[in-house]
């Protein structure tokens, strides 16, 4: 790959050093990848000219490929390559507009600093996910991420109103929802853009009902390519975003974003419940879901013992005196010390624009519980409910970083079921899960349904392999039993596209392949991830030494 070449067709960096190619190669995933180089285009035209130079390159029988990425939060391996990797934080970061209720930003910008930008007016994006501190709004749109606020607002992909990705022919295009005057225009025009509309909209007008039955009926899918969303028969509107979105880079690369936004709710209060037997947690999930609380969330004991040895990294989260901030962990460090550590720990958020309504929600919600016989916590105080939010948000960050001797082993980390076959589902996946002897934590988004389950391994450890392959295997057939999806919001990439075909069957998995094919049939864009993932190539690229 001649680099110098590439550095005269852009205005920004090309890196090619060993620590740069060694920080790139990895995400928050179990797989470690080196690319060839990394390249931080300055805007969308030396996008442009990167894509047209690696089509020319393609064309000319050179192996090499793009592979955008934004933050590098990942959990799938999807922002990993062997070839060219395209980092967007370092200049394409921009926020462009604030509207009343929209904001337009480039990929590589923090979620965190949008946020603040956006609250000043009063403004949010409440699809954000856990990694809120550390990701940037590129891959939230490539994941189609959700979080804790999913019960109330839904997924990213309810929010991308407009987006501008450079497709293979190196040009720049606007996507946003069209009336059927608007997509025939689109169909007749001449190009790739006018190619991608036309088979795109025959494919899924072809296999229209089909792609209908195959959408997961779970309350978040982030698992393949959604089809099923793009077209809607009676009201004529075709919007090519339901299938961007969510698509992990693997059709173009994008380049700006335009969001809806929504006013969040003045008031917030918490009830925090604490569980001594986690069986409960089905009944008591489903129960709590008529008060319509606008999250529910959950931690189990390992994520809470390691918050307390970690209390000083806990801490430097948390805004505010710091000795206030400690004192306030007492009650915690008490549990640790009697051994009165609950087994699961729920966050249930209620909010309004009364302050008194929202503590009303809260206080009935609680009041309901009293014949569970569970301890529950009603915190009225914003700074009092952040010490369990920095706990639920960080806790991965916080294994990643912190276990000697261990790595976190994200593999079974993003299925989703329905809350009401909880009951049934949950006893049988703890006596999958004990089979293997391992230490796991427990968190995620409990009222969809959503679990995370991390299990820790021992570094270097020959049997590595060989456990995430079976222990992925029975748990993602007990998903698939229960017609629940392998991912909620955390998408394909190396580590469950190659489930895809199980998950939605030949036909519609085969249709995945094709939309590729239609976006990029030379495979320049990421690939080898999602419908076209090859487990023997995730698995001989384990990172476990």
């Amino acid at each position: 790959m001649d680099l110098k070449q590439i550095q005269k067709i852009i205005k920004g960096d090309v890196a090619a050093d060993n620590q740069t190619l060694a920080d790139f190669s990895k995400d928050a995933s179990i797989y470690k990848i080196r690319p060839q180089v990394v390249v931080f285009p300055k805007d969308a035209e030396d996008v442009k000219n990167l894509v047209k130079f690696v089509t020319k390159a393609k064309a000319a029988g050179e192996n090499i490929s793009l592979t955008a990425r934004a933050a590098g939060t990942d959990m799938t391996g999807g922002p990993l390559s062997e070839s060219i990797v395209v980092s967007m934080t370092r200049y394409m970061n921009h926020l462009k507009q604030i509207g009343p209720d929209f904001a337009v930003v480039q990929p590589g910008m923090f979620y965190r600093d949008f946020e603040k930008e956006t609250l000043k007016h009063h403004l949010l994006l409440p699809s954000y996910p856990a990694s809120r501190e550390m990701c940037a709004v590129g891959g939230m749109v490539a994941n189609n991420s959700g979080g804790e606020l999913n019960l109330l607002y839904g997924k990213t992909e309810n929010y991308v109103l407009e987006l501008k990705m450079v497709l293979r022919d190196g040009e720049e295009y606007t996507f946003k929802p069209l009336n059927h005057k608007q997509l025939q225009e689109k169909m007749s025009a001449d190009g790739v853009e006018g190619e991608v509309y036309n088979k795109l909209y025959n494919l899924i007008d072809k296999n229209y009902h089909a792609l209908k039955a195959a959408k997961p009926n779970v309350s978040k899918n982030s698992a393949g390519y959604y089809l099923w969303n793009v077209y809607d028969r009676q009201t004529q509107i075709f919007d090519i975003n339901k299938v961007i979105v969510g698509s992990q880079g693997t059709f173009g690369i994008i380049t700006e974003i335009k969001f809806k936004l929504v006013k969040p709710k003045a008031r917030e209060h918490l009830l925090v419940i604490m569980l001594n037997d986690i069986h409960k947690l089905p009944e008591i999930t489903n129960h709590l879901l008529q008060f319509k609380p606008q999250s529910i969330e959950s931690y189990d004991d390992h994520t809470f013992k390691v918050a307390i040895r970690l209390l000083p990294d806990v801490l430097a989260r948390l805004r505010g005196n710091a000795i206030k901030l400690a004192i306030s962990f007492l009650p915690e460090l008490w549990m640790t010390l009697t051994g009165g550590i609950p087994k699961l720990v729920m966050l249930a958020e209620f909010s309004s624009d009364s302050d008194a309504e929202s503590i009303e929600m809260a206080r009935k919600a609680q009041d309901s519980l009293k014949e569970y016989k569970v301890r529950t916590k009603l915190v009225l105080a914003e700074s009092d409910a952040q010490k369990y939010w920095v706990i639920r948000r960080e806790s991965f960050n916080m294994l990643r970083h912190h276990v000697s001797g261990m790595r976190t082993a994200p593999f079974i980390d993003d299925f989703v079921v329905r809350p009401e076959v909880l009951a049934e589902f949950l006893p049988k996946l703890y006596t999958i899960m004990d089979k293997y002897h391992l230490l796991y934590t427990i968190a995620g988004h409990v009222g969809d349904g959503n679990f995370h389950i991390i299990p820790l391994m021992k570094v270097g450890d020959p049997h590595a392999a060989d456990i995430i392959k079976k222990l992925g295997e029975e748990v993602y057939d007990l998903v698939l039993e229960y017609k629940g999806s392998l991912s909620g919001e955390h998408n394909d990439g190396l580590v469950r596209g190659p489930y895809l075909e199980k998950m939605y069957g030949e036909e519609i998995w085969e249709l995945f392949l094709e939309t590729k094919k239609i976006f990029d049939p030379e495979g320049i864009f990421n690939p080898g991830k999602k419908a076209d993932a090859s487990l023997d190539y995730a698995f001989g690229h384990l990172d476990f030494n």
